[in-house]
Parts: C-alpha cells; structure tokens; sequence
C-alpha cells in the first residue's frame, strides 16, 4: 500500500499540477502539507536568516489559504505547517507510516539541501520529484543542462522550435487522506498593503481579465512604464509561487492569438516566459554559483562595503530621486515594475559600487514575485557576473527618468513631499 506525503511549495494550485497528479496516481492515500520550505544548511555567509516582509508573507499566507480552501471543495483536507522542515517531515512520515514523499522540482539550493536531507535521513522512503513550474522538463531540453546556453539568445532560439505541452485537467479528487479536516486557518497579514491577492483563483480571475481585452496587443510599447495595473502582464506574483501554471498561461495566450491576432506584443509575452524559463535552468545548471560573488564568472566584482549607503539605498534615501520612488514603492506594496528594478540594480552597483548580493536578498526579503531564478539570475546579469555578455549594465539615471517619468508625476507619487 502507498501511503503518500504531498509537500506544496512552489505549486499551489490544483489546475495543470503534474506533481501532485503523479501523487495522486500513485497513492491509496494522500496527506498534503503546504508551508515555507527552509534549510539550515544553505546561509549565505554574509548576512543572517532572512524573514519574509510583510507583503510577501501575506501573499504566501493568502495563496496558502486559497489553497485549503480549493481542496476543502474537493473534500480533501490540506495540513499548513509554518514551515516544512527537516523535522516537520520527519515527524509526519514516522506518524503515517509514510512510504513516499512528493514534490515539485524547484531550482532553489535550500529547498534541494532540504530535500536531500530527507533523502538521506528516511532510506526506506521513496521520494519523488516531478516537474510543475516549467514550460518544458529537463529531458525536453535539446541540451544537456550543464551545457545551458551562455547567453538567453541562444537558449531562445534552441527553444523556440518546441512544442509546448497543454496544461493538464484540473484536480478534482484526490485519494483519501490519513487526516480529518483541519479547522479553517486565519493567516492572513492584517498590515498587507500590496494590491496583489494571493491564491490560485484570483490568479485565474487575473489572467481571464487580462486576456479578455485588447492589453496583450500593446504590451511591448507599455512594458517599460513605471507605474500602473495594465502597462504590463503582471502575472509574476502568481507565477512565482505556482498559483498560475506557466503552461496555463502559454496556452491563453495562444487562443487570444487565434481570435485576436498575433503582433509584436504578443510575441514580446512569450519572450518573456522564455526568459523566465532560461532562469529557471539557469539555476538548476549553476546551483550555488547563483549566490557566489563572482557569480558564474572568474572574475569578482570591484565592490566596496558601506552599511550607510546600503541602508539609503534600501530606504530609498539616495541622491537619486527616481531610484527613491522604485524603492519607496517597493517597500510599501513589495512590488516593482522590470524597469524600477533595473534602475535600483543599477544605481546600487554603479552609482554605490555595493555587493551585488545585498540587493539581490534584500529583493528577496521584499518581493511578492521572488522567484529564485529570476531574481538571483537578473541581479548576476545586471552586476556582469552572470549569463550577459557585457561587463556591467549602467543605466543613465537621469536620462532614464527624463524618458520614463518626464513630468515626475511617478516620482511624486511615491515621493510626495519628501523630495
């Protein structure tokens, strides 16, 4: 008899979920546990745990919530830990007799270190990874994954040619699990000042709403706005925690192509998705070389170390009032558009000359969207220590905000009188 332990991570959603569709398949039971993954054997040497902000937790806690409420629907009842770890697993698998362990692949090293100490403390356990968070799995890949391309055009055009796999049916039953229904949780951040909502269905609402008027159609020339709910897809907080599948959005795309047209907008959304794919190999290729110094270059970067320009730059308290704005926002709602992003990577490396890593955490310890990958992978690309070509990548602070804010009405908005 397979007793089976589903562990939620980067996956919460019961639509296109080949991992716990696998579980499912192969299970006379089924408990599942939903939390914050953490590993004490990953710390990066040069600052404490991080914690969540207050955003992103309550992103985590709403998308955790929507989720027990999506499997209390289909009479199955979820178990929220406050954190998987090493010894709530443990614990769970010696008190259900636990035969196999489930999971979605993650490119994340703490979440890997966590994984293989399970592995290796539960030898009579068979664990079992699937793929879930990416458009292709890794034996679709036309390379091998240590030889990833060295640059994203090249992944891009090796891409390109394959065939996207369609999203799988919604779970509508699961076998039953060895837990009565668990009490209805209250996590829910009172002090959540993003207007993002977490969850599985209010992703779905979100990508139905955006595909159902003319937006995709001018996505490329409003990309690079500041500021504003319609200038960009914003599906990446979703996304990041797997609330929306990437294979689910690939193929709504696709029909407002069939019924709308396809134009540069719209091929300019799947270039996106590339890139984000092309970062999430990127950190399954290079693993911990995502947080090194020198990152995935032999050369490390000329950097010098000032707590007090860190800290004016994270407060937003720069010379720079462009950047000041990018960062009071993303303080506020743990938001920032791709161009803010730039802007703030930029003025920290170049303008400050700080370690890259500061920035990449502190987007870490903030962003409701952080996604591994994405965030390590574009700091290193940024900084020129990662998959760019380029030495660095310096943006013109004074040109940029003259194009993308010239009547100052962002840096007002996040700035007020504090200019």
């Amino acid at each position: 008899m397979v007793k089976g332990l589903f562990l939620f991570c980067n996956d919460l959603r019961l639509h296109d979920n080949s991992a716990l569709a696998r579980a499912s398949a192969m299970s006379d039971s089924l408990l599942c546990a939903a939390g914050k993954w953490v590993s004490q054997y990953n710390q990066p040497p040069f600052v404490g745990r991080l914690v969540y902000g207050r955003n992103r937790d309550a992103f985590f806690q709403q998308s955790v919530k929507a989720l027990y409420d999506s499997m209390a629907e289909i009479g199955h009842p979820l178990l929220c830990e406050e954190y998987i770890s090493l010894h709530s697993v443990s614990e769970l698998i010696s008190r259900h007799a636990i035969t196999h362990v489930f999971r979605s692949e993650n490119a994340g090293c703490d979440e890997n270190n966590l994984w293989q100490k399970l592995v290796n403390s539960h030898p009579n356990v068979q664990f079992e990874t699937t793929p879930s968070h990416t458009l292709f799995a890794k034996d679709e890949l036309p390379f091998e994954l240590n030889d990833l391309p060295a640059s994203f055009s090249k992944f891009r055009r090796d891409m390109e040619a394959l065939e996207i796999c369609e999203p799988l049916a919604d779970i509508e039953s699961l076998p039953p699990s060895p837990i009565q229904a668990i009490e209805s949780i209250d996590w829910v951040c009172a002090d959540n000042t993003s207007p993002f909502i977490g969850g599985e269905s209010e992703g779905l609402i979100h990508l139905k709403q955006y595909f159902s008027g003319s937006w995709p159609l001018s996505y490329k020339q409003t990309r690079n706005d500041l500021d504003g709910w319609d200038f960009s897809t914003k599906f990446s907080p979703w996304l990041a925690l797997g609330c929306l599948s990437v294979r689910t959005i690939v193929d709504y795309l696709k029909r407002f192509e069939i019924k709308f047209g396809r134009n540069e907008s719209t091929e300019w959304i799947m270039f996106e998705l590339l890139w984000r794919e092309y970062f999430q190999w990127y950190a399954h290729s290079h693993g911990h070389k995502l947080f090194a110094y020198e990152g995935i270059k032999d050369n490390s970067p000329d950097t010098n170390h000032c707590p007090q320009a860190l800290e004016s730059w994270m407060k937003g308290q720069t010379q720079y009032p462009i950047v000041n704005a990018c960062m009071t926002q993303l303080n506020e709602t743990g938001y920032l558009s791709n161009r803010g992003r730039q802007l703030v990577a930029s003025c920290l490396v170049n303008e400050l000359g700080l370690d890259w890593r500061y920035g990449a955490l502190y987007f870490e310890y903030l962003l409701i969207d952080y996604d591994v990958g994405c965030n390590w992978g574009n700091w290193q690309y940024l900084a020129g220590v990662g998959a760019d070509q380029r030495q660095k990548r310096h943006f013109n602070l004074q040109k940029q905000a003259e194009i993308y804010d010239p009547e100052n009405r962002y840096t007002n908005r996040w700035l007020g009188e504090c200019q």
